[in-house]
């Protein structure tokens, strides 16, 4: 099977939930700067929210995708709404690509706000998120 995880991230959470969830399934967590250059069963697509929704990064992304994806799966971190979950999901349904119905989501640090997070539990639970989404 392959896998695939890409992230964004201006502040550093969501990337500490990418590169758990890479080390539990056994690949890299690279940024969205990085192509998908080969078919993948399964991407973990990590964002976060600024400004209510998700960066140009990801739209930008999800826009260039240009080979086969089995599905994606949603993570991310925000401090205010509580996940990106339903505006990654418009973006991928306009390129016809599957999404899943599962997603890991934690607050994250902005600011004075849930200062710390994510936190090793929640890192410690998106690994364990993955590991559940490979096994099937």
């Amino acid at each position: 099977m392959k896998i695939a995880v890409r992230y964004f991230t201006r502040s550093g959470n969501t990337e500490k939930l990418a590169k758990a969830i890479a080390e539990a399934v056994g690949t890299q967590a690279l940024t969205t700067d990085e192509p998908l250059k080969e078919d993948v069963d399964i991407l973990f697509l990590g964002s976060s929210v600024y400004a209510y929704g998700v960066d140009d990064n990801i739209k930008k992304f999800i826009s260039d995708i240009d080979v086969k994806v089995g599905r994606v799966v949603n993570f991310s971190t925000a401090a205010l709404i509580k996940s990106t979950y339903k505006q990654v999901a418009k973006l991928l349904k306009e390129k016809n690509i599957a999404f899943a119905s599962e997603e890991f989501y934690c607050k994250g640090s902005f600011g004075p706000m849930h200062k710390g997070k994510p936190d090793a539990d929640d890192i410690k639970a998106a690994a364990e998120f993955a590991r559940k989404v490979v096994e099937g």
